[in-house]
């Protein structure tokens, strides 16, 4: 079963390579604007995790998009869910979860123009619940990021356990 979703994973994420390749936006980009988005990007993914290990989970909020076009699949999850459902997953873990620690291990960023790019990460979480037991696995993510006037949000994508 979980073969199938990393599977289904490296899938989507193979489309969205396709449709980077037939954009002609991305052509436009120099190649010092395909760096800076590459940086950019990769320090919100690194921001946002660290926000959450100081934070904890609400610290996510500043790095969702909200618009309507919002949506994710997270680990376990068989279809997309929106803004509003993940919000409410999002509030309610976060009263039993005493730290969540999520260390990037793996990450390649795609410009597709100046305000959009995709990403596949890799990443080790560690999360400890108010009981005290820690929780630790290993996360594939791959997902859609767009640029708003606040910075990089997280659009779209996906997010799967690997063994």
């Amino acid at each position: 079963m979980k073969g199938r979703k990393i599977n289904k994973l490296l899938h989507l994420f193979l489309m969205l390579l396709i449709i980077q390749a037939c954009s002609n936006q991305s052509s436009q980009l120099s190649a010092e604007e395909r760096t800076t988005i590459v940086d950019s990007v990769n320090t919100m993914l690194n921001n946002y995790y660290d926000d959450i290990r100081k934070e904890g989970l609400l610290a996510e909020f500043n790095y969702l998009d909200s618009s309507d076009q919002f949506f994710w699949v997270p680990p376990g999850y068989r279809s997309a869910l929106s803004y509003d459902s993940v919000a409410a997953i999002l509030r309610r873990n976060a009263l039993a979860l005493k730290s969540v620690d999520n260390t990037l291990e793996t990450s390649r960023v795609i410009p597709l123009d100046h305000d959009l790019a995709i990403y596949t990460i890799t990443l080790r979480s560690v999360v400890t619940d108010t009981a005290g037991h820690v929780f630790t696995s290993s996360l594939i993510e791959s997902g859609t990021v767009v640029k708003r006037a606040d910075g990089w949000k997280l659009l779209s994508g996906q997010t799967a356990v690997v063994d």
